[in-house]
C-alpha cells in the first residue's frame, strides 16, 4: 500500500488486482457518482479468506461447495471493490459502470442507488471487528475516488436498504474511517 492509489477516467484503480465481473451495465445518462456504499461480506458467513466472494461476483460460485451457497445459486451481483482482511484491494467493475451491489435502495430520497454509487465490500461480518488494514485501504480508496468523482456521502448498505440489509453492521467503526479521512486533509 505504499504507492498512492489513483483512479483512471474509466474508473479503474491503479495497481490493484482486477477480477472481471459480468454483473454490471451502463449508468444512466447524466448520472453523477456522488455516493459510496460500504458493504460487509464473507462466504460462507463468518469465514474469511478464500475465493468464494470472487467466485460469487464472477458467477462461478459452485452451489454444491457449501450448504450456504445453494441459496446463492443464480444470484447475479457485484461490487466495484472488495477489501480483504489484510487490506488487499480487488476491483470487479470499472467505476464508470453500474455494479449491482445495492439492490432496491434509496439515498436522500433518490431511488436506485446503483445508478449513482460505488460499492465497496469489506470482508467481514456485521458483528466482527473490521481490521485496521481495511480502514486504511478504504480511506485511501475514498481519497482516490474523490479525486475522480464528486462523492459527497458515504453510507452503509443498511442505510440505503433499511429493513432489508444490515451490513456493514455494528462492528464497522465509522469514526475510525472519519478520523483517517480527516487526518489526510
Amino acid at each position: 500500500m505504499s504507492a498512492a492509489l489513483s483512479v483512471d477516467p474509466q474508473g479503474v484503480a491503479s495497481g490493484v488486482r482486477f477480477v472481471a465481473s459480468p454483473n454490471f451495465d451502463r449508468r444512466p445518462d447524466g448520472a453523477e457518482v456522488s455516493l459510496l456504499v460500504v458493504h460487509g461480506i464473507s462466504l460462507p458467513p463468518g469465514s474469511f479468506g478464500g475465493d468464494a466472494v470472487l467466485a460469487l461476483f464472477a458467477n462461478r460460485l459452485d452451489p454444491a461447495a457449501h450448504p450456504y451457497y445453494a441459496r446463492l445459486a443464480g444470484l447475479r451481483v457485484s461490487a466495484h471493490f472488495l477489501i480483504r482482511r489484510d487490506g488487499e484491494l480487488v476491483q470487479f467493475v470499472a467505476c464508470a459502470r453500474r455494479a449491482w451491489h445495492a439492490g432496491q435502495s434509496t439515498w436522500r430520497g433518490v431511488a436506485r442507488c446503483n445508478d449513482f454509487s460505488i460499492g465497496v465490500e469489506l470482508e467481514g461480518t456485521d458483528d466482527s471487528a473490521y481490521m485496521p488494514a481495511q480502514y486504511a485501504r478504504l480511506a485511501a480508496l475514498v481519497r482516490a475516488l474523490r479525486q475522480r468523482y464528486p462523492i459527497r456521502d458515504i453510507a452503509g448498505h443498511a442505510d440505503v436498504a433499511p429493513g432489508r440489509k444490515t451490513d456493514p453492521g455494528s462492528a464497522f467503526d465509522w469514526s475510525a474511517l472519519e478520523a483517517l479521512l480527516d487526518g489526510a486533509r
